[in-house]
C-alpha cells in the first residue's frame, strides 16, 4: 500500500475489482429468455382456441390481433421483471460500497441483463419473425399486383395475362348470347383487349380512345349497340379502378398497422428495461437485507 508524507498507510480509493458481476446478468438474461419462451408458447396454444376453419366459430381478426399483442407486453414485462429480479439477488454483496452506489449497480446489472435477454429472444425468434414478415409481404405483394397487373411477352412474342387481367377481359367480351365464335378471333380479341387493360394499369388510367376502341370491339364481339358496348366498358373498367382503390387501402392500412406494432413495441421494450431495472434493484437490496439480518444474529 502507498504511504503518506507522515508515514502512515493510505487505503486506495478505487477497488481494483470490476463492479459489473457477468455471472448473475447471463443468468437473469437465460431466465428471462426462458421464460419469454414458454410464455410466447402458452400464448399461441391460447391463441389457437380461438381459430377455427369453421365459419362464424373463430374471433375476429381484431380480435386475435389486439390479444396477441397484448400478451406480447404481457410476456416482455414479465420475463423482465423475473430476470432482473434474478439478477440482483443473484449477485455478491458489494462491501464498503455507499448505498446510492448500490442502488445505481444493481439497475444498471437489470439494465444489461434485460438488453441480453432481449438478444437472446431475437435470435431465437428471428427466423419465426422472418417466416411471418415474408408472408405478410407477400400478402401485400399480391394485393397491389391486382391493382399494377401487366402483360409479360415471352420469345413468341405471345401476351401472358395474370388472372385478374384475363377476368376482366372475360367480362368485356362476355356475349349477350351464347353462340359460337371462332377459337382464334376470340384469342386474338382477348390478347388486344388485355394488352389495354395493362397498359391502363400501368398509366393510371384507360385513355379516352383506347375506350372507344374497347367499345368498338366489345360491340363487334358481343352484339351489343354501341351505347350498351361503351357502357358495359366504363361498368368494367370501374371494377378494374375500385380493385386498385381496394389494394391501395389494404397496403395502406398493412403500413399503418406496421407502424403502431413498432411504436407499441418500442414503449414496450423501454417499460421492460425500467421493470428490469427496478426488480434488480429490488432483489439486490433484498438480499444485502437478508445477509444483513442473518449476520446480526450471529
Amino acid at each position: 500500500m502507498p504511504l503518506h508524507a507522515s508515514g502512515t498507510t493510505v487505503t486506495p480509493v478505487e477497488s481494483s475489482k470490476s463492479a459489473i458481476a457477468w455471472g448473475p446478468i447471463l443468468g437473469g438474461a437465460v431466465a428471462a429468455t426462458g421464460a419469454s419462451l414458454i410464455l410466447i408458447m402458452l400464448g399461441s396454444g391460447f391463441g389457437l382456441t380461438m381459430v377455427s376453419p369453421w365459419s362464424g366459430e373463430s374471433s375476429s381478426a381484431a380480435t386475435v390481433g389486439i390479444t396477441a399483442a397484448i400478451w406480447l407486453v404481457v410476456v416482455q414485462w414479465l420475463s423482465a421483471a423475473l430476470g432482473g429480479y434474478l439478477t440482483g439477488r443473484l449477485r455478491t454483496k458489494w462491501a464498503a460500497v455507499h448505498t446510492d452506489e448500490v442502488f445505481f449497480r444493481d439497475t444498471a446489472h437489470g439494465l444489461i441483463s434485460w438488453a441480453v435477454g432481449t438478444l437472446f429472444v431475437a435470435g431465437v425468434l428471428t427466423s419465426a419473425l422472418t417466416s411471418l414478415a415474408g408472408a405478410g409481404a407477400q400478402a401485400v405483394g399480391g394485393a397491389a399486383s391486382t391493382a399494377t397487373v401487366a402483360a409479360a411477352s415471352n420469345a413468341d412474342g405471345q401476351t401472358d395475362t395474370s388472372a385478374a387481367t384475363g377476368y376482366f377481359t372475360d367480362a368485356l367480351l362476355r356475349p349477350e348470347r351464347v353462340s359460337a365464335t371462332a377459337q382464334g378471333d376470340d384469342t386474338a380479341a382477348t390478347a388486344e383487349v388485355s394488352r389495354i387493360l395493362a397498359n391502363g394499369a400501368l398509366e393510371g388510367g384507360v385513355p379516352e380512345d383506347d375506350k372507344a376502341y374497347l367499345a368498338a370491339i366489345v360491340s363487334a364481339r358481343t352484339g351489343l349497340d354501341a351505347e350498351q358496348a361503351r357502357t358495359r366498358v366504363d361498368t368494367v373498367l370501374a371494377r378494374v379502378d375500385a380493385a386498385k382503390v381496394a389494394a391501395q387501402q389494404a397496403a395502406d392500412e398493412a403500413r399503418k398497422a406496421a407502424a403502431t406494432t413498432a411504436l407499441v413495441g418500442a414503449v414496450s421494450l423501454l417499460v421492460g428495461a425500467f421493470i428490469s431495472c427496478a426488480a434488480a434493484a429490488l432483489g439486490g437490496r433484498q438480499r444485502d437485507d437478508e445477509e444483513d439480518l442473518i449476520a446480526a444474529r450471529l
